[in-house]
């Protein structure tokens, strides 16, 4: 009786134990477009596994530009200091709304296409954003003056103009290809920040309704177009509740990732502000993002200059604490002076104060660069 007690016990304990494991990795997710590339779903499913070991580290233009270079290749802030590239590089489209040769931040489209094949071919992963063009007043995407998101809805007066730059981002998309002839999947971030008032598409320049329209239209028409290789990033500002992260959010079946962008600034030189409104927000998506079966993200953060010669296992560290990310990215370095534009960077270069803790960064277990995707799903 005592060795069949005693097998009943082991037994239980060991089916509690699966059990128990399983819940860990098993989140039931699931990719919202339901045509999605084999290349995408394996991808999505990599994320997941990826953020039970630590979070993948992104950094916007890498390889197009740094601190004093532009164009060099093979070349990156982040390797020139830890001899790896980041896990994530972030990009931007905005101009190809207007057949623009660059986009907003100078990059030529035909050497982003290049860097993302040669990242993809490494095992690194591309983000896009998409800083378009207010469709109503023809500005950049910072002019807020009218109710332009209304007008790019079906029936509006610019949806055919709308309907066209989607084309254009389609056939961006379908033009990235690896060299066996496969779509590269993407982070595909449209509409970001947008709890923030600032861009046309924000806060109190639609309503909610509005917006939910705007992004579904988005998703099913690049999906009709073909386009079959994203993941879609939701992407708010700062928010402080779990009704204002989701006030726009269009749908479960419409969404991939939920993510948000926090900056330190000047005025928080202690970081205790920074660190606060980080862990309140993770808290917060961490809890939807296992409500609804999502990954979650930090799309953009950064602290300009890093003049903290410890922020990187200091104040950041602390603000990202223990929460199973899928990826967290740095804005970019824009390191040089041309006209009156302003020289700023957010990830150290060789020599600048946080490099070597920078380097004490990298070789934290829970931060995951390039070199460390296929070692973490080994």
């Amino acid at each position: 009786m005592q060795k069949i007690s005693l097998l009943l016990v082991i037994t239980a304990f060991i089916g509690v134990s699966c059990s128990i494991k399983a819940k860990a990795t098993d989140t039931n997710l699931s990719i919202s477009d339901k045509k999605a590339t084999n290349e995408t779903v394996a991808l999505y499913k990599k994320l997941q596994q990826l953020s039970q070991k630590g979070y993948l580290f992104g950094h916007q233009d890498d390889l197009a530009y740094g601190v004093n270079w532009k164009y060099e290749p093979l070349r990156s802030d982040i390797k020139d200091i830890v001899g790896d590239y980041p896990a994530v590089y972030g990009w931007d489209i905005a101009g190809l709304e207007k057949d623009d040769a660059h986009n907003i931040d100078g990059v030529p489209f035909d050497k982003m296409k290049q860097y993302i094949k040669e990242a993809n071919e490494r095992g690194g992963i591309s983000t896009i954003s998409w800083h378009f063009d207010n469709p109503e007043t023809g500005k950049n995407a910072w002019d807020n003056t009218s109710n332009s998101l209304k007008t790019i809805l079906p029936g509006e007066k610019n949806h055919e103009k709308f309907i066209s730059w989607l084309d254009k981002a389609a056939n961006f998309f379908l033009s990235l290809k690896d060299k066996n002839g496969k779509n590269i999947p993407i982070l595909f971030r449209p509409y970001h920040e947008l709890t923030g008032g600032w861009f046309w598409w924000g806060k109190g320049n639609c309503t909610p309704e509005e917006f939910k329209a705007a992004w579904k239209f988005t998703f099913e028409y690049l999906q009709k177009k073909g386009v079959h290789n994203l993941i879609y990033v939701y992407n708010t500002s700062s928010f402080n509740s779990k009704e204002a992260f989701l006030e726009n959010y269009p749908d479960d079946n419409y969404v991939d990732i939920l993510s948000f962008d926090s900056y330190q600034n000047n005025e928080d030189k202690s970081g205790e502000k920074f660190i606060a409104e980080v862990q309140n927000q993770l808290k917060i998506i961490n809890k939807i993002g296992q409500e609804k079966h999502k990954l979650i993200a930090v799309a953009e953060a950064g602290y300009e200059a890093v003049p903290d010669s410890k922020w990187w296992t200091g104040t950041f560290t602390k603000a990202i604490g223990d929460y199973k990310i899928s990826y967290i990215l740095l804005w970019r370095n824009h390191g040089w002076q041309e006209k009156e534009q302003k020289m700023h960077y957010y990830v150290p270069y060789s020599g600048q104060i946080s490099e070597k803790n920078f380097v004490d960064f990298y070789n934290l277990d829970k931060t995951l660069f390039e070199k460390d995707i296929k070692k973490a799903l080994k």
